[in-house]
């Protein structure tokens, strides 16, 4: 079964890692990373890490079903021949083949020389699983042969035969009530006698039994379960044709890019506030969802997807306050390829810890989730996305998942692949598949060729293939008399930012419709534009010649733009339109303002500039700010920007680097074994890290050690022991002097040899 070449079985697990080749130390180093870190010092040191409960529980979390089951016939059995222990797994022979030489390439198990046994702690660990595996207890310590159990359980009267098997449905355990523990075949008076004077039930403390590992082997013909545990859920799939799931992930990946483009376009003049407990505001949220025309889950998606590809970045403002803003990089970003700023945003996605689906709900305490809060995130996030487009990127071309049954069903199969992960796993991987369709790494349900790159982490590959498909900027619209304008397709970036500037974004679809306005039109005039560069500017970008009903808009808007002037007094007005000024200062909408006639052309106002200006455009006025000098000032705001976080790297690079990194750990490991072979037999362990390995390889061998100890009086002496259990810093082992199992503090042990 192993691939190490070993002629002979390791006596311990330590000895079976230092004759495994680099190449499968580097792999398990890999499949388990916990073990890499710190560098351990040796292989004794690196089969002690392996067993502790926190890197089990780890490595546990990583299999599926089937594996789970095949680790847990091999606690059951015992320590077996894999041919025994592949016999008694009811799945295909090939497959519990697989899933036990990965289990041996986990370091899981290993192969000691009475055959492959489980590692220690492994059974800890696997308690308390009803449903995912078989609920057998190990078999005894000297178990009968098949033949002989099935020999007992025929002699067993009808009754205690169906008592037998309701203790095996039931977790096999059970109370011996009024029964005697001790009785022969023949004295036998009751069913639960007949069990165990026959061993079929074996009497644990107090009035309690268990049912044997044979035994229940026996009772479900020889295999764990009666139930393949081979079977993977099937997922729901209909037929759709390929180019059209291309051309709708390629459609939805260009808009995702536009939106965020255009939200981090509005955010560099009109930063959001940081809240005090970090995070968005609703306030803020909705006015995202409103100003790209998505819904407010949506809209979070795009913020977090913008947070996660390092777009964005909390800052102070020009007031000093914190607030979001975009980073320096946004400018590198917009400035590249449509297809590459997706792949940078798919990447911050797939490697984010965050969970947009939670924004807008409530947390235990009943607290809203709010986007872009730090604790807005899950260490399972990343491998539930991973895991939901790598089972998706099974379905072959021509195949997507069902509509209203697909993600049920892949959301089932993901159970089997991982069925120790929490219910929230579900959850996550249904709402992996949503955010994967509204990025474009998916489309119509399924993966086109961009997104089976994405599944395999070639980023770079998959910005090439989801290019040609992606609609082609045009530099034009087609204006109408009823104040629209009708871009035909995606426009170029500058043109888009410019027209976002002078009109209302009305409806999306094939071709984009923008509605202008006085408003639109004034927000134009506002950021410096004049009204001849205006019309100029329409006229370029239009196909159709100018409409009269939007040359008199822009005409009328520029003839009351700057009509009224607003100063420092607090702040003045001055106005040439006597009534106009009039009526501005009797308007009973204006009270608050403080606005009082100084003459039929000036007043002044008692609230500050700030508050003043956008209260008179509330009013229906187009004011503009005067200069000390009668002057007119008008400019556009001032970007901000963010510093970019530093540490992000390309993922080629972050994976090269890894793997240099667990080479290099396992360089350092053969450094370590060759120096522990110089050392003489005997020489005595006194570090820490040392002894805990030196301990666990006693374990796992079932040897005897003399450790050094440090009793409650602050003596020191030596004891012989054959340690049995590690765990929780208590060591269990044999004492050979009181000649019973003692508990002995890991930090009192000053030193471990073997005997």
């Amino acid at each position: 079964m192993s691939s190490s070449g070993r002629t002979t079985p390791a006596r311990t697990l330590a000895d079976q890692l230092r004759g495994w080749p680099d190449e499968r130390l580097v792999a398990l180093l890999r499949a388990r990373p916990d073990l890499a870190t710190p560098a351990p010092q040796d292989s004794s040191q690196l089969a002690s890490r392996a067993a502790t409960r926190s890197s089990i529980h780890r490595a546990l979390d990583g299999l599926d079903h089937l594996e789970l089951s095949v680790l847990d016939a091999l606690l059951v059995a015992g320590q077996t021949t894999s041919d025994q222990l592949i016999s008694i797994v009811r799945a295909d022979e090939a497959r519990t083949a697989a899933a036990l030489q990965h289990l041996l390439d986990l370091a899981l198990a290993w192969e000691a020389p009475g055959g492959v046994r489980p590692l220690t702690g492994v059974a800890d660990a696997m308690r308390g699983m009803p449903g995912l595996v078989s609920g057998l207890r190990p078999s005894s310590p000297d178990p009968a042969p098949p033949a002989e159990v099935a020999a007992r359980i025929a002699e067993l009267s009808p009754a205690a035969a169906a008592l037998l098997r309701h203790v095996d449905e039931h977790g096999g355990e059970g109370t011996t009530g009024s029964a005697r523990r001790t009785v022969s075949p023949a004295e036998a008076r009751s069913p639960a006698e007949e069990l165990l004077s026959r061993r079929l039930l074996v009497p644990r403390d107090g009035d309690s039994v268990v049912l044997p590992g044979e035994v229940g082997l026996a009772l479900r013909g020889g295999r764990t379960t009666t139930e393949p545990v081979d079977d993977v859920p099937a997922l729901a799939t209909s037929a759709r044709d390929a180019a059209l799931v291309a051309r709708s992930a390629a459609g939805a990946a260009f808009d995702v890019v536009r939106r965020v483009e255009l939200l981090l376009d509005h955010w560099g003049v009109q930063p959001p506030s940081v809240l005090r407990s970090g995070g968005l505001a609703v306030r803020d949220l909705k006015a995202v969802a409103r100003d790209l025309h998505v819904d407010e889950p949506g809209a979070a998606l795009v913020v977090e997807v913008a947070l996660a590809a390092g777009l964005i970045a909390e800052a102070a403002d020009a007031d000093g306050s914190p607030a979001w803003l975009p980073t320096d990089e946004f400018d590198v970003w917009s400035g590249r390829p449509i297809a590459e700023r997706w792949a940078r945003l798919v990447g911050g996605w797939l490697a984010s810890s965050r969970v947009p689906s939670l924004v807008g709900s409530r947390d235990p305490a009943g607290k809203a989730w709010n986007a872009l809060a730090p604790e807005l995130s899950s260490g399972l996030a990343e491998e539930a996305r991973r895991l939901a487009l790598r089972v998706l990127a099974e379905l072959p071309d021509g195949e997507v998942l069902a509509a209203g049954t697909g993600i049920a069903s892949l959301v089932q199969r993901v159970r089997w692949l991982r069925p120790r992960r929490p219910t929230v796993f579900a959850d996550l991987v249904a709402a992996a598949l949503s955010e994967a369709a509204v990025l474009g790494v998916s489309g119509a349900g399924g993966l086109p060729p961009s997104g089976r790159l994405v599944a395999t982490d070639d980023l770079t590959a998959a910005a090439e293939a989801i290019d040609p498909h992606l609609p082609r900027p045009v530099d034009h619209v087609l204006l109408q008399a009823d104040l629209t304008a009708v871009a035909p397709g995606p426009l170029e970036t500058e043109v888009a930012r410019r027209l976002h500037l002078l009109a209302d974004v009305e409806s999306r679809g094939g071709a984009t419709v923008y509605r202008f306005t006085a408003g639109s039109v004034r927000r134009g005039l506002d950021a410096g534009w004049s009204a001849a560069e205006v019309r100029d500017f329409l006229a370029a970008v239009s196909q159709t010649p100018v409409p009269q009903p939007l040359e008199f808009l822009v005409d009328d808007v520029s003839r009351t733009f700057g009509s009224v002037r607003v100063g420092h007094a607090e702040a003045f007005l001055r106005s040439d339109d006597e009534a106009a000024l009039a009526a501005l200062v009797h308007d009973p909408r204006a009270r608050s303002l403080g606005l009082r006639l100084l003459a039929p052309t000036v007043a002044i106002a008692t609230s500050p500039l700030d508050v003043l200006l956008p209260r008179l455009r509330e009013l229906g006025a187009a004011p503009v700010v005067e200069a000390a000098d009668g002057t007119v000032r008008v400019s556009r705001p001032d970007l901000r920007r963010a510093r970019t976080r530093r540490g992000r790297r390309p993922a080629g690079a972050v994976e090269a680097r890894r793997a240099a990194e667990l080479q290099a750990v396992a360089t350092a490991i053969r450094a370590g074994d060759r120096a522990r072979s110089s050392r003489p037999a005997t020489a005595e362990t006194t570090t820490p890290s040392g002894a805990l390995a030196a301990l666990r390889e006693a374990i796992e061998a079932g040897s005897t050690v003399v450790i050094g100890y440090v009793d409650n009086h602050g003596a020191t002496g030596e004891r012989v022991v054959d340690p049995r259990r590690l765990d929780g810093g208590r060591l269990s082992a044999y004492d050979h002097r009181a000649d019973d199992v003692r508990e002995f503090a890991v930090h009192r042990i000053t030193g471990v040899r073997r005997a």
